[in-house]
């Protein structure tokens, strides 16, 4: 069995937010300019909104900030900055929630697998390939041939079910 790979953990109690939301922007500049796309100003601000928390932000939330920061802001705008976002791999719509999670690694093709916690809303991203086998296995067993996969796994996180400590890693 393969390691499995943390994309993006839930947040330690030490954690300095800022530093992951400006490493993500760095990243998908650098990430759309080996692309030969655009990150423009609005598909950046959209970025920013989304990683301003390790928790989900919905699209309605962000339009509710862009008002107030730009007249104008329609939700087609934002929906489609998410859209850019989405096919570049830089953010991830979690379903259940109908909202949107930062990837943490946009620059690569990966499974994700994601863990939302019910009680804090936090979500963690991971990346383990022996589970997307297992579902294309089964699901090829059946006849049936995957387009989209997402897999989203609600629980509680070990901050919130008192199980954090400081030595572990997330």
């Amino acid at each position: 069995m393969r390691k499995t790979n943390v994309i993006t953990p839930f947040k330690k109690l030490s954690h300095v937010h800022q530093q992951c939301a400006d490493s993500a922007l760095s990243v998908a500049e650098e990430t759309c300019n080996s692309r030969g796309v655009r990150l423009t100003k609005l598909r950046r601000r959209v970025l920013e909104l989304v990683w301003s928390s390790h928790e989900p932000i919905k699209a309605y939330d962000i339009l509710d900030i862009l008002r107030n920061e730009r007249s104008g802001s329609a939700p087609p705008t934002v929906y489609r900055a998410l859209e850019f976002l989405q096919d570049e791999g830089m953010v991830h719509k979690i379903e259940s929630l109908n909202s949107y999670v930062g990837c943490g690694a946009p620059a690569h093709n990966h499974a994700s697998q994601f863990l939302i916690c019910h009680s804090c809303g936090a979500v963690a991203e991971m990346d383990d390939i022996d589970i997307r086998n297992l579902i294309a296995d089964k699901a090829a067993d059946m006849g049936f041939k995957i387009d989209k996969e997402i897999i989203e796994v609600k629980g509680i996180c070990s901050q919130c079910s008192g199980e954090y400590s400081s030595d572990k890693k997330c």
